[in-house]
């Protein structure tokens, strides 16, 4: 590949060697705005040729070797493109004037660029400045509430980033419903290395039309990455942007108290409850406010939490000569984590983008990205230990320090008391490390060749991207009593490796004649995907510290914890689009995309789109309409494949078996088979849309409605006669919904402007076929998930509350609760199985879907004078949650109880008929999955806050660097009814969820 692409560079140059001379001059000048105020990166392009530059700080620029008979093609994003003769002149000054509509904005796409105008499909492109107002180590975090249609499910963990899904989940492998992201052309299945203030923009391709250009994996819809590029003909700009600040923990999910506690435990009317009391009080004392109450009152959730510090800093220059555009920088971000251990996120990243004129036709370039970070994850079993534990418990027990078994910190133990349990989470924390090296190199180098200048270009471009994981696990020796210790010092390693290629060829052709105008692109693109990895636990190594944390320092190498295991795909791929459109009223716009893969027994997937627009607002009759300024209708409909789904596996197996008939054996041979066959998953998007401005394109519409059926779904089928079942491509899921954006912007005076905006979307996700099946089940027996045919994927499968029973008169009017022995506090459950007489398995429906059925965002900002004010908020409804750590009393009855219900708990007749008792949350009648626990995950949130001051704004002060100071609160307000941290929660059940925190920032952007 090496070779061949070094031939290509050198056939290339000589092709690029037919550049003629002709009389040229040097045109320099400066380019305002209408206001007269220089505008900063403007572009200046002689027409029909690449060659141009851009204007710096105070909007002035210089242009060599211009044709005396040329033309300058003037631009800037979000004003009307202008275009001026040369006529032999060495000074033009240029004012445009400003374009309300910005249809002319470039929108980045699969393998090229459109204008906003031209585009059939459901695209949502956000800029730099709308990411690099969040602080957050992961530029997808930055997109909550942004984009209509794409859910953000934020993480806490520093390090992690939030799951995105666009438009629902289309397989029944949720990890295979992720969308596929591009980086300068390289895929990648996560971003969370990016540093954001590297990107220039993220472009969400939601329908199928957008997509289907990618094929591979773009079923899920793809977000397109661009990272900052430098400019021809531009004096070095260098930019410092950085901010620290700290993070507070937000909601933080209340638990019972001593007092609550006690009252709970002795109305559970539990003789071992009512004796660990006593047992605490002679321990620890008694309270001197309630002497009936241990003097311990420990809030778990305050012990394990602190305030943590985040911070970032990032240095940028860009520039470039007649012949060499750079972008290179640095950055560097820091995040400690809100739970009190050794747990934090730590990256430098280094960028560099470099482009090369070889002569007027040829060009070609460099893109690197390093990244090298280390986590250490938090011990997250210690929230669910913090939720249980009792709060008669102290952290530390003085009973113990004198105690010669104990090491290395005597901590407080809920055996001393009783409990089975030792309760305490701080173990967890102190005596765990969870440590993960990720490296990871992004190369991509192109060559592009103007065949047929401004008509015909070629493109080929190599990425590779690398990556390694180094993950260290320790876990150290500690006891605090018998059944509370880890008596072996223990370290777990695995090393992976993961190695992805792409070599991506494209040929672009454009041509304009008359009101027709043609883009027609073809290409190739072959992928080579690779891992390996290996892995091994060690048992008692030194404990001297870091330089003995290695395998070879362990006395006993556990055995079957030694695994190596690697695998290899290729793909190749050939693919196409045609974009046409007539006297800019009429749009067309067609891809046809064709996957090879070694992954399944279907070789071959086959993937086309069509879309079409049509321009009423340049009608004749639509003129002067009063109404609109710009109306677009569009529709799209086309198929995409998604190969995230794992690839065919199994086996045929054969056995022996042997039986007696009569006096003589008989041996026969028993055969049965696994293996899964399997094929792409195929993904059919129909889309319909409208695109309008308003009362004098100050008001701008977006809205599309969609309907995505994921057909030859991969789903496990149960097998004839057999046990067990085998994943096949028989199902169908389908996702549809409503997406609008309503934008106003205002300039009100020179001084003044304002912006105001929305976005809402709607969800309906639902099984259109199981082969047959009446069901699917996920999830254990106790946290029941079913996917039902007509019902959503996943769907929350359990028992109705009609109520809680009252008192004795119920109890004996109804059947059911004699012949279960229910007393009142009980829950009474809807009988829905048609027997009246009984409650059982049969009676359970669906309680809802952890999607949600609406999202919303919100924005609103404004400029005066130097002041820059920003606030943004999303939200959403319709889905629901498990709290599974609740209901997770099933399995001890010795816990603590939430705050929640220790207030609106049953305790007489009449107190709720929503609560059930505290005796009967230990009785196996009411620890059935049912409604109560299945709670609403609907929320609020103010999203950000930024208020910013720029000095020299203007660059009058010529000495002084353009600075703006800024201060940033990240999600300082949620609102919601849920019983637990955040409901964002990513698959829906909760049990040991990081909660999210606050972030408030102070920070500052130099550019000199």
């Amino acid at each position: 590949m090496k070779i061949l692409n070094q031939i290509l560079l050198i056939c290339f140059i000589l092709l690029g060697t037919t550049a003629y001379a002709q009389e040229s001059i040097a045109v320099k000048g400066q380019v305002l705005d209408n206001d007269g105020m220089p505008l900063l990166g403007a572009s200046i392009v002689i027409k029909g040729t690449t060659t141009g530059t851009q204007t710096d700080f105070d909007g002035n620029y210089q242009l060599n070797s211009v044709p005396t008979n040329a033309t300058l093609v003037v631009s800037y994003i979000g004003f009307i493109t202008s275009e001026i003769a040369v006529n032999n002149k060495t000074s033009i000054n240029v004012t445009l004037q400003e374009d309300a509509e910005s249809l002319d904005e470039v929108v980045v796409i699969g393998y090229g660029e459109m204008k906003s105008k031209d585009l059939t499909s459901a695209i949502t492109t956000i800029k730099a400045d709308e990411l690099a107002a969040v602080p957050t180590g992961s530029a997808m975090q930055a997109m909550q509430g942004k984009v209509a249609g794409m859910q953000v499910v934020s993480s806490g963990s520093p390090g992690q980033g939030p799951t995105i899904r666009v438009r629902g989940i289309g397989s029944y492998n949720t990890g295979a419903s992720a969308p596929l992201y591009v980086v300068d052309g390289m895929f990648f299945d996560n971003i969370d290395f990016l540093n954001t203030s590297d990107i220039t923009s993220i472009s969400v391709l939601k329908d199928a039309s957008a997509s289907a250009i990618y094929g591979v994996r773009a079923a899920n819809g793809v977000v397109l990455i661009e990272t900052k590029s430098g400019a021809f003909n531009k004096k070095a700009e260098i930019t410092y942007d950085g901010y620290t600040g700290f993070q507070i923990a937000q909601n933080v999910l209340k638990v019972a108290n001593a007092e609550q506690f006690t009252t709970l435990a002795l109305e559970s009317g539990s003789a071992p409850d009512a004796e660990f009391i006593l047992n605490a009080m002679q321990r620890y004392g008694r309270s001197r406010v309630n002497p009936n109450v241990p003097n311990v009152n420990t809030d778990w959730y305050d012990e394990i939490i602190r305030p943590a510090i985040i911070q970032n800093h990032s240095i940028g220059i860009t520039g470039g000569s007649d012949d060499v555009s750079y972008s290179v920088g640095a950055n560097y971000f820091g995040q400690q984590g809100i739970l009190k251990m050794k747990n934090e996120y730590e990256r430098f990243n280094l960028r560099s983008k470099i482009e090369f004129k070889a002569n007027d036709r040829l060009r070609v370039g460099a893109n690197t990205v390093i990244s090298n970070a280390t986590r250490y994850d938090g011990e997250n079993s210690a929230w669910r230990s913090a939720y249980f534990a009792v709060p008669i418990l102290p952290v530390y027990d003085a009973n113990l320090a004198n105690n010669p078994n104990v090491f290395p910190t005597n901590y407080a133990n809920a055996q001393d008391l009783g409990y089975r349990g030792g309760q305490n989470p701080f173990p967890l924390l102190d005596f765990n490390e969870n440590r993960t090296k990720i490296r990871n190199v992004l190369a991509n180098f192109y060559a592009e060749l103007d065949v047929i200048p401004t008509k015909l270009k070629f493109k080929t471009a190599y990425n590779h991207n690398y990556q390694t994981f180094e993950t260290r696990n320790l876990g150290l020796p500690y006891f605090i009593g018998n059944g509370f210790q880890r008596q072996d010092a223990s370290l777990s390693k695995s090393n992976t490796t993961i190695s992805n290629q792409i070599w991506d060829n494209t040929l672009t052709y454009k041509e304009s004649f008359g009101n027709h105008n043609l883009t027609v692109l073809a290409g190739t693109s072959f992928r080579d995907e690779s891992f390996q990895s290996l892995r091994a636990t060690g048992l008692n190594f030194p404990l001297t510290g870091e330089e003995a944390y290695y395998l070879d320092q362990a006395q006993t190498i556990v055995e079957n914890s030694v695994g190596d295991g690697g695998a290899r795909e290729y793909g190749f791929s050939y693919f196409s689009r045609v974009s046409y459109n007539y006297d800019d009223k009429y749009l067309l716009y067609g891809t046809f995309r064709a996957d090879g893969t070694n992954k399944y027994q279907e070789k071959w997937g086959y993937f086309p789109t069509i879309g079409a627009g049509w321009v009423l607002s340049e009608e004749s009759f639509m003129q002067n309409n009063g109404i609109f300024d710009f109306l677009k209708l569009r529709a799209s409909w086309g198929k995409l494949g998604n190969d995230n789904v794992a690839g065919s596996n199994g086996s045929i197996t054969s056995t022996v078996v042997t039986t007696a008939l009569g006096d003589t054996m008989f041996s026969g041979l028993n055969t049965g088979s696994d293996f899964t066959s399997l094929k792409w998953e195929v993904t059919e998007e129909t889309n319909v849309g409208i695109n309008a401005n308003f009362l004098n394109n100050n008001l701008s519409l977006e809205a599309d409605y969609y309907v995505r059926d994921t057909k030859d779904a991969v789903i496990p089928v149960q097998r004839p006669l057999i046990p067990g079942t085998t994943r096949q491509n028989v199902g169908e899921i389908r996702n549809s919904g409503f997406e609008m954006s309503l934008n106003w912007n205002k300039k009100v005076s020179d001084d003044f402007s304002y912006s105001i905006g929305g976005n809402f979307s709607t969800l309906k996700n639902e099984v259109l076929d199981l082969n047959g099946q009446s069901y699917i089940d996920a999830g254990s027996a106790e946290f029941r998930q079913r996917s039902i045919v007509g019902e959503p994927l996943f769907a929350f499968y359990g028992r109705e509350i009609a109520g809680v029973y009252q008192n004795e008169a119920e109890i004996l009017a109804d059947p059911v609760a004699v012949a279960n022995n229910l007393v009142p506090g009980d829950f009474k459950y809807k009988e829905n199985g048609g027997d009246p007489t009984t409650i059982d398995d049969d009676d359970r429906v669906v309680l809802g879907s952890y999607l949600p059925t609406y999202s919303y965002g919100f924005n609103f900002g404004f400029n005066y004078k130097n002041f820059d004010f920003t606030a943004t908020a999303s939200g959403q409804g319709g889905n629901k949650i498990l709290n599974r750590k609740r209901l997770e009393v099933i399995f001890t009855s010795d816990t603590n109880w939430d705050r929640d219900f220790a207030v609106n708990r049953w305790h007489g007749e009449g107190t709720t008929n929503s609560y059930p008792s505290s005796a009967a949350t230990r009785k196996g009648w009411n620890q059935k999955l049912n409604d109560y626990y299945v709670e609403d995950g609907d929320y609020f949130r103010i999203q950000n806050i930024t208020l910013g001051y720029t000095i020299n704004k203007d660059g009058k002060m010529k000495d002084f660097p353009k600075t703006r100071i800024y201060l940033t609160a990240e999600k300082p307000l949620t609102i919601f009814g849920y019983n637990g941290f955040s409901p964002e929660v990513a698959d829906g059940v909760d049990n040991q969820t990081y909660p999210i925190p606050a972030v408030f920032t102070m920070g500052v952007n130099i550019k000199i």
